[in-house]
């Protein structure tokens, strides 16, 4: 007819036109009918179990995007902790620290791997030997705090390091107790009799 709409027109699937899609028998029509029905709602389970089931995976994600387990490669695998070049040679003075003065120094054009290790290695035990020195000078003067004193007598009476730091002064350190021997009070404890026969000699 003319002045009727059509039906693609209003956005009808073309299924819905068929009018032999169904047999004309009511009960393969129902039965048909239940299958469609069955079908629908067997999808419409499965759609809500998966909607169920995205926050599962969303949260699995994010556990092992912070470090959790991962299960079946899903997610970032678990980052490795940074270890430190002074933790890998074993010191306690900063390696990298050093590298990077020495290259800021300009002491050469470069640098090796294995210079500032053997540098924070040797002023690492340079530190340890003045500071046990110091430490044993500190508890014979029955402190518990090493002062610059402590550090004067320790470096002074050792042979080595006062000739490695001969030509260096240490603040408020002050000397080392020293008296000339012929400043020294002589001996008392002659007897008169020793007194005697010295003035009896001339």
């Amino acid at each position: 007819m003319i002045g009727k709409p059509s039906l693609e027109a209003r956005g009808v699937p073309k299924w819905s036109k068929m009018k032999k899609q169904f047999p004309a028998n009511p009960s393969e029509n129902a039965t048909a009918c239940f299958l469609i029905s069955h079908t629908f709602r067997s999808l419409a389970y499965r759609i809500a179990d998966s909607r169920v089931r995205v926050p599962n995976l969303f949260a699995d994600q994010k556990m092992s995007s912070t470090g959790g387990s991962t299960k079946g490669g899903r997610g970032k695998p678990k980052a490795s902790k940074s270890v430190s070049r002074s933790q890998k040679a074993g010191l306690q003075f900063p390696v990298g620290r050093i590298a990077r003065f020495l290259k800021a120094g300009k002491y050469a054009e470069r640098v090796g791997a294995g210079a500032p290790v053997y540098l924070s290695a040797v002023l690492e035990y340079l530190a340890a030997e003045v500071l046990e020195l110091a430490g044993n000078a500190a508890r014979d003067n029955k402190k518990n705090r090493i002062v610059p004193r402590h550090i004067q007598l320790a470096v002074r009476n050792d042979e080595e390091l006062s000739k490695l730091l001969g030509s260096v002064t240490i603040a408020n350190g002050g000397v080392l107790p020293n008296i000339h021997q012929t400043l020294l009070p002589k001996k008392a404890g002659k007897g008169k009799g020793e007194i005697g026969s010295a003035s009896q000699e001339f």
